[in-house]
């Protein structure tokens, strides 16, 4: 064989294998239904994905992701779909048809409005009197914990971050204006008298330390 002839040889393997690579990378994964695949995958993302990161995510070339997304779109539009799939700033989501705003809209308000539960509000009702307070004092007073509830409160907009405590560095939380507002008082001095009956930040203190002396 000559020199010639051993570089085509080996040229065309590294080609073969170059090809071979090539198609690992995008068939890495169990193949699905291609565009059943992307509409999954965009059910879950939490923001806009381009089509390369799509392909990468359902094992398809991107050039054959790109156009089954624009075909996907089509057919939602043409089928009259409650959302849209829509390539915006360079990645493709699912968005609300603007012909449903009032609908969604209605939904999150009616949300909003719903009563709060009796955890909520026992809640609440700590923060309101203690604050500024961290969510580990708010589960000592309530002996439960209160993360969740927590995160709800702040989510309807009650309660708010008010920074951290120097000695934990634990986040700190108070109520916010809306919740005097719904509560119809001017400010937290109009408050009625219940504090009387919650147990002192330092009461919760000396039950931490019996607790971590007896453990």
């Amino acid at each position: 064989m000559s020199e010639h002839d051993g570089r085509q040889a080996l040229d065309g393997e590294g080609a073969s294998a170059a090809s071979t690579n090539e198609e690992a990378e995008t068939l890495d994964v169990p193949v699905a239904a291609l565009r059943p695949a992307l509409e999954a995958v965009l059910m879950v993302a939490d923001q806009p994905l381009d089509h390369v990161t799509l392909a990468g995510a359902v094992g398809y070339p991107p050039e054959q992701v790109r156009e089954a997304l624009a075909g996907l779109a089509e057919e939602y539009a043409q089928q009259g779909r409650g959302f849209d799939l829509r390539n915006v700033a360079g990645g493709w989501r699912f968005y609300t048809r603007e012909e449903y705003a009032a609908v969604v809209e209605r939904f999150v308000l009616d949300g909003q409005q719903a009563r709060l539960t009796q955890a909520a509000l026992e809640t609440l009702a700590v923060v309101a009197y203690k604050q500024p307070v961290s969510r580990a004092r708010v589960s000592a007073v309530r002996g439960v914990n209160v993360d969740g509830v927590i995160r709800t409160l702040v989510a309807r907009g009650l309660v708010e971050e008010a920074g951290q405590d120097s000695e934990t560095t634990a986040t700190l939380y108070r109520t916010t204006s809306y919740f005097l507002e719904r509560i119809g008082v001017q400010s937290l001095e109009d408050l009625p008298e219940l504090a009387p009956y919650l147990p002192e930040m330092g009461d919760l203190d000396d039950m931490g330390d019996l607790e971590s002396h007896t453990a």
